[in-house]
């Protein structure tokens, strides 16, 4: 792929709470609500992590243990772990980082894969192969950034989380650069 960074959008106010990024999906995407679980999930993040070789995000962690995989508008497919099954989401982590190493990473804008310092680490990604990354810049994962690449070759920042990043996507408070446009219903997988 060959593209330029863009930009970067701002939220207007960057949630650091996992609870009100959940919250803030759900105003964005009400029938969200009918695949919440009745109960947090208990899941093997240390497990997760210890593979990954890092702590994932809060609100991903949050979002994850309150809903099962699931895809916005046909468009975006959100995997999450399931219990019992956290290899699986593991295993697509590491698909997805061998996928942006060999076919999309642009080294010529200073992107870098995790594990590098700063590297990006996709999360999810869409049917038309978007990519949704964590920017792993700091020691901290609360602060980490997302960085989009659309299949049309535009690269740009979001400086949020990923579920208030997905929110604001689904909301319209983000601008879609470079991806298709998308009913923001859910489906689950």
């Amino acid at each position: 792929m060959t593209g330029a960074l863009i930009e970067t959008q701002l939220p207007k106010r960057r949630i650091v709470d996992p609870a009100e990024a959940r919250a803030a999906l759900e105003r964005a995407v009400p029938n969200l609500r009918d695949l919440r679980r009745p109960a947090p999930a208990v899941l093997d993040w240390a497990r997760v992590e210890a593979s990954l070789g890092t702590t994932l995000p809060s609100d991903y962690r949050h979002l994850a243990e309150w809903y099962p995989t699931f895809a916005l508008g046909d468009f975006i497919l959100v995997s999450l772990p399931e219990p019992g099954e956290e290899h699986v989401v593991t295993r697509g982590f590491r698909s997805m980082l061998d996928v942006l190493v060999d076919a999309w990473l642009e080294t010529d804008l200073g992107l870098t894969a995790y594990p590098a310092p700063g590297g990006l680490l996709p999360w999810s990604e869409s049917d038309e192969s978007d990519k949704f990354m964590w920017s792993t810049v700091g020691e901290d994962p609360q602060e980490w950034d997302v960085t989009v690449a659309s299949r049309g070759g535009a690269w740009w920042r979001y400086e949020g989380g990923a579920v208030q990043f997905l929110a604001e996507l689904c909301d319209g408070s983000v601008e879609p650069w470079g991806l298709r446009e998308f009913d923001p219903e859910v489906t689950p997988c």
